[in-house]
């Protein structure tokens, strides 16, 4: 029973992580509003791929809910009916969440796929949610914690929905994705917890507060780097996307502060890593944490200086979303550490 769930909660993470990396491609695309209503996709819950069907016609059925883009303005179908010789106001009502009404296929579809890959991790997370009822009398905590895990995609599902309505509000696409790793941490400490013949000791070593120190560095750089990532899209608003060398050229305090903080990451996880090696501790994951860090700084690198390649921002956030996870689950192993027998 508990490999089977333990098997669950792995798929849920994965599931979690691909939706961090559709929203990552999100984010690069510029495709956050491609979609500009919630939880449909221009009032359909399988969006159009042409243009025309957004426009009015004459001799047409519409649905409820189902929208049109009518002089730059997004306006609903109030009732099902069949449009007539002219355009009737009256069947109308204009969408009041906010005014953007651009459609553009590659936008929405990319939004669309990512929309479908959430609702995927959520029922993954109900699942595993149903599942859990079955440790009740055994381990009160993993029950807890998976309901939790599905309350925590239910909220992240409402900031979703709040992020499209304020039109990308940097304050929000980042609280976004805090809340994505806050549910990347309670998988894994449910797959931790349902670790094989997993010994509790309960030992919290000094090494541990260094981990935690690092891992809250780790955050924090995430926060600076979703509002770094915030001023790179204004710039290509007002240079361009073709004018790359010019996202960055005069970039603001966050961005020096964001840059500054790497060295102190690299230099904390290097010194964790050498602590480790020395004192034999049967911590693998370490070797991880610093692979992950070498290629974080590389893509950043890339963009700051090759003027941002392709791929090199999405990568750029799933590479910090997978060292978030990764030293999160360090700090759960070192909790029950196993010394090497030659230090003993």
């Amino acid at each position: 029973m508990k490999m089977t769930f333990r098997k669950i909660a792995k798929i849920t993470l994965i599931l979690v992580y691909l939706v961090i990396i559709a929203g990552a491609v999100v984010r690069m695309t510029g495709s956050g509003m491609g979609c500009p209503d919630w939880p449909k996709c221009f009032g359909y819950y399988i969006p159009p791929t042409d243009e025309a069907v957004l426009k009015w016609q004459p001799d047409r059925e519409f649905k409820k809910g189902q929208v049109i883009i009518v002089d730059e303005t997004l306006q609903i179908a109030q009732s099902d009916f069949s449009t007539k010789d002219t355009y009737n106001s009256e069947n109308w009502q204009p969408y009041t969440k906010h005014d953007y009404a651009i459609f553009n296929v590659w936008h929405t579809w990319i939004e669309y796929i990512n929309r479908l890959l959430g609702a995927l991790a959520g029922l993954a997370t109900l699942i595993l949610a149903v599942y859990s009822i079955r440790f009740w009398n055994t381990d009160k905590s993993i029950t807890l914690l998976s309901w939790l895990t599905v309350f925590g995609m239910g909220f992240q599902a409402w900031l979703g929905a709040t992020v499209v309505y304020s039109l990308l509000a940097p304050v929000r696409i980042t609280l976004h994705m805090v809340m994505a790793l806050v549910i990347v941490a309670f998988l894994l400490y449910i797959i931790h917890r349902t670790k094989p013949d997993k010994k509790v000791e309960n030992t919290f070593l000094p090494l541990n507060y260094l981990l935690v120190a690092t891992l809250i560095l780790t955050l924090i750089q995430i926060v600076l780097g979703t509002q770094v990532r915030q001023f790179v899209d204004e710039q290509i608003g007002i240079v361009g996307e073709n004018a790359k060398n010019l996202w960055l050229l005069d970039p603001t305090f966050q961005f020096y502060v964001h840059r500054s903080l790497s060295v102190l990451v690299l230099l904390t996880n290097g010194y964790l890593w050498f602590i480790i090696k020395k004192k034999k501790l049967n911590l693998p994951k370490i070797n991880w944490v610093v692979a992950l860090i070498g290629f974080e700084i590389l893509t950043g690198m890339a963009m700051y200086y090759i003027d941002f390649p392709f791929g090199s921002q999405p990568a750029h956030l799933v590479l910090a979303s997978l060292l978030f996870g990764v030293q999160f689950y360090l700090i759960l192993e070192t909790i029950n550490i196993k010394r090497s027998p030659k230090t003993s």
